[in-house]
C-alpha cells in the first residue's frame, strides 16, 4: 500500500518535541501517549517483519502498528474487521441517516467536560429517537440504530456532534409485524429537535446540580447556579439543529458510509498538503461557503493542539447501538427483524471458515496487503523477524 507523501506522524515527529517543551503544564498524559504512539507508528521502534516477493525478491520491511485509535494509519483494518462483522446485521429495508449537532454555547461547556458532556449527548440522541419511533403518531414501533460521534469539523475546530444510522423502520408493539416508515422520510426533524433539547438540557443540569461539571477560563462564571440557570434558559429558545440527510440507496451504500465515518480520526493523513517553516497545509472543505474545496495553513503548534483537542476520555466509546441493535439483544431482535422482513438469515462462517484479515482488507478497500508492489506479480511473503530499535533523538524544530 503506498505511503502518503505527508503524515501527521511527520509533523509530531518534527514539531513535536517543541510542543511537548512549551505545553508541559498542560499537556495530559493521554495527550502525551497519543503523540508517542502516532511517531512511533509503523516504524522500527515498534518491530515488525522483513517481507519478500515469492517472485522477483523485492524486500520491504513490515513495521507493527501502534493500533491506537487515534491514529490515521491504524484504522484501515480496524474499519474492514468491523465492517465484516457489520455486513450480517444488515436489514432489506430503507436506511437513514440523522445527525444531532450541539449549539456552540454547549460545545463551549463540552470541550471543558468531554466525558459527562459526550454521554449526555448520546444519551439524550438516543431517547429521543426511540421516543418519537414509538409514538403511534409518528412510526409507532421499537426501532434498533448504531451513533458514531465526532467531534471535529473540516477545519479541525471543536465540533462535537453525533452520526445516527437508521433502518427504515421497526418492530411493531405486539411484535408480529414490521412497521416500515413512509419511503424517503423517517420522522419529522423539528419534533426531533425539540425533545432532543428538552432531554439534553435536563440531564445537563442533573449534571450541574451533582457537581459533575467543571467551568474555567471564559466560563467561570457558570459555577454560580443563578448564573447557570440563565445561560440554559437562553438555550431554550433557540433551535436546535438536528439534521435527517437522504435516504441511503440500498443496505450496501450503508456499508460504504459507515466505513467513511466510523473509524475517521480528526483528519486523514491523505488531506495533507505541506509542512515547512513552522506551518502545516492541508485540505478542507467550507459548507458554509456551497461544500468549496479549500486550503488551510495553520502554525504546526495550533495544527497539532486542534488535532489533540479531539482525543477522546480513555475508555469512552465512540460508536453505540441501541434499540434492536443493542449489544445484549441483538441476535435475537434481529432474527425477528428478518423474520417479519421474510429475509433469510445470513450465513454466519466459522472461526475455522472466517477469512485472513489481508484477504478482508482487500475486500473491503479494494487494495492488496499482499500483492509485490515492484513486480504486481509476486506476493510478499515473510522471511525473517526484526526486533523493536530505540528511535534517534529528534531535534526541536523551532522554526
Amino acid at each position: 500500500m503506498e505511503r502518503p507523501h505527508l503524515e501527521v506522524a511527520d509533523v509530531f515527529r518534527r514539531y513535536g518535541p517543541g510542543y511537548r517543551l512549551q505545553y508541559a503544564q498542560t499537556l495530559s498524559h493521554g495527550q502525551q501517549r497519543v503523540m508517542s504512539a502516532i511517531e512511533r507508528c509503523r516504524t522500527e521502534a515498534l518491530g515488525g517483519h522483513l517481507e519478500q516477493c515469492d517472485s522477483c525478491g523485492y524486500q520491504r520491511p513490515a513495521y507493527n502498528s501502534c493500533r491506537n485509535r487515534h491514529c490515521p494509519k491504524c484504522q484501515s483494518l480496524a474499519r474492514a474487521q468491523w465492517l465484516q462483522d457489520r455486513q450480517a446485521e444488515l436489514l432489506p429495508t430503507q436506511y437513514f441517516h440523522v445527525v444531532f449537532t450541539l449549539p456552540e454555547q454547549i460545545a463551549a461547556i463540552a470541550y471543558q467536560n468531554k466525558a459527562a458532556l459526550y454521554e449526555i449527548l448520546f444519551r439524550a440522541a438516543a431517547k429521543t429517537l426511540q421516543t418519537i419511533a414509538a409514538d403511534p403518531r409518528h412510526l409507532g414501533a421499537e426501532i434498533g440504530f448504531l451513533a458514531v460521534l465526532h467531534t471535529w469539523g473540516q477545519n479541525l475546530l471543536f465540533h462535537p456532534h453525533l452520526h445516527c444510522v437508521v433502518p427504515g423502520g421497526g418492530i411493531a408493539p405486539h411484535g408480529s409485524q414490521w412497521v416500515a416508515c413512509r419511503t424517503g422520510f423517517f420522522l419529522p426533524v423539528r419534533v426531533l429537535s425539540r425533545l432532543f433539547r428538552r432531554l439534553f438540557l435536563k440531564r445537563l443540569q442533573a449534571a450541574f446540580d451533582l457537581g459533575r461539571l467543571s467551568f474555567f477560563s471564559s466560563l467561570q462564571h457558570l459555577q454560580d447556579p443563578p448564573a447557570f440557570a440563565h445561560y440554559l434558559a437562553l438555550l431554550r429558545q433557540s433551535e436546535w439543529v438536528v439534521y435527517a440527510k437522504r435516504p441511503f440507496g440500498g443496505p450496501q451504500q450503508v456499508l460504504a458510509y459507515l466505513g467513511r465515518y466510523t473509524h475517521r480520526v480528526a483528519i486523514s493523513n491523505n488531506r495533507l498538503l505541506s509542512m515547512g517553516q513552522g506551518k502545516v497545509s492541508f485540505r478542507w472543505k467550507d459548507y458554509r461557503d456551497h461544500s468549496s474545496n479549500k486550503t488551510m495553513t495553520l502554525e504546526a503548534h495550533e495544527f497539532i493542539r486542534r488535532f489533540l483537542m479531539h482525543m477522546l476520555p480513555r475508555g469512552f466509546q465512540r460508536i453505540r447501538h441501541y434499540g434492536f441493535l443493542a449489544n445484549r439483544v441483538r441476535q435475537a431482535k434481529l432474527a425477528q427483524c428478518r423474520e417479519l422482513l421474510g429475509a433469510p438469515a445470513p450465513s454466519t462462517p466459522s472461526p475455522q471458515e472466517r477469512p485472513d484479515y489481508r484477504d478482508v482488507y482487500e475486500t473491503l478497500t479494494g487494495t492488496s496487503l499482499r500483492a509485490c508492489p515492484a513486480c504486481h506479480e509476486g506476493r510478499m511473503v515473510q522471511t525473517m523477524i526484526l526486533p523493536t530499535i530505540a528511535p534517534t533523538p529528534v531535534l526541536v524544530d523551532t522554526s
